[in-house]
């Protein structure tokens, strides 16, 4: 079933992640607040548990965030990379622009790239102030 997913994305690196983020991407963590609590966080992910992930980024949905347009960019990312890549593709199926993070969170700190502790609520975006 992973592999299924996988073939229709252009998955990408930690680096590569990176870039398209600052390009614009932008970053979905689905993982449960305890995993979020033992393996920190990438500042300016969005906060979307793998249950709402569609519902909440659709954007035809009444139910959709306010930055869930039909023209964004999703990096969703896991810890491993392996739930992500089945809910990229889930995305994809709607529609959407996404693709997932190669190897997850742990291969973003592998790479060197900026984390932080969490949990961040649900739908926050991680570093950013709680309205």
């Amino acid at each position: 079933m992973v592999d299924a997913a996988r073939a229709d994305l252009v998955r990408l690196t930690p680096q590569q992640a990176q870039h398209e983020v600052r390009a614009g991407a932008l970053l979905v963590d689905i993982r449960p607040e305890w995993q979020r609590s033992v393996d920190g966080e990438i500042p300016g992910a969005i906060v979307i548990e793998r249950n709402h992930l569609e519902w909440r980024l659709h954007p035809t949905s009444d139910a959709r965030l306010p930055m869930a347009s039909a023209d964004m960019r999703w990096i969703v990312y896991c810890t491993e990379g392996y739930a992500s890549s089945l809910a990229a593709a889930s995305l994809v199926a709607l529609g959407l622009d996404a693709t997932d993070l190669i190897g997850g969170i742990h291969a973003w700190r592998a790479a060197g790239l900026p984390t932080t502790t969490g949990p961040t609520p649900v739908e926050h975006v991680v570093g950013a102030v709680a309205p």
